[in-house]
């Protein structure tokens, strides 16, 4: 079954489309996941890849990273200088759970901007890979989880990013695991190549549809 690329159209839909948040641990597919999505007219915003800009672009965010880093933390050209910060949350790792403080909040709040913004739509879904471990499962009416056993999350992630096993071994350590994902999630979409995740995302396509009708 291949999703068809088509834009929903419903003047009917007066209210506020409903908060959809999508997550899961590395190497489980939440993009190829949102893209389906995106492809049955859902709008999406990208948690991480707009706190990479809201870093570089909100002024007020800015200040405060260069309190907490130095001037260092920005090069010449005004981009963020990760390998300083990098360096920095390395040998003190009290100050990556502060970076996540003053970024997180800007993220939420630059998010739920988009979101007034989206209009005749059932529902927007945001990414975040983090969702449940900054405890920000409050700001969405229904959570999806993406899953994928720990094996094949290694592996992609190891084809993908190009690091080594223990690299991204380090980078699951700091997630929630699977297991309690799942069990706070409403929805799993099980993407280990075996079940058909185009089908599973049509049909919780329309089951949000139905959500969002009875709103």
């Amino acid at each position: 079954m291949k999703i068809m690329s088509k834009t929903i159209q419903n003047s009917s839909l007066k209210n506020m489309p409903i908060r959809v948040g999508i997550t899961g641990g590395i190497g489980s597919g939440k993009s190829t996941a949102c893209k389906l999505f995106e492809r049955l007219g859902i709008p999406v915003y990208y948690a991480d890849e707009r706190a990479k800009a809201l870093m570089v672009n909100d002024m007020a965010l800015v200040k405060k990273i260069k309190r907490m880093f130095g001037e260092e933390a920005y090069l010449p050209d005004g981009s963020l200088n990760r390998k300083h910060i990098a360096g920095l949350v390395f040998q003190h790792a009290e100050l990556l759970e502060e970076l996540n403080k003053i970024v997180h909040p800007a993220v939420l709040k630059d998010g739920e901007k988009w979101h007034q913004k989206q209009k005749g739509v059932p529902y927007t879904l945001k990414e975040s890979a983090i969702l449940f471990e900054i405890s920000s499962q409050g700001f969405y009416d229904k959570i999806v989880m993406v899953y994928a056993p720990k094996p094949i999350r290694l592996e992609r992630a190891m084809l993908r990013d190009g690091l080594t096993k223990e690299a991204v071994e380090a980078r699951m350590s700091q997630q929630m695991d699977d297991e309690e994902k799942r069990l706070l999630a409403d929805f799993v979409l099980v993407n280990d190549g075996m079940e058909d995740l185009e089908k599973q995302v049509l049909a919780l396509h329309e089951q949000l549809l139905g959500m969002a009708a009875l709103k």
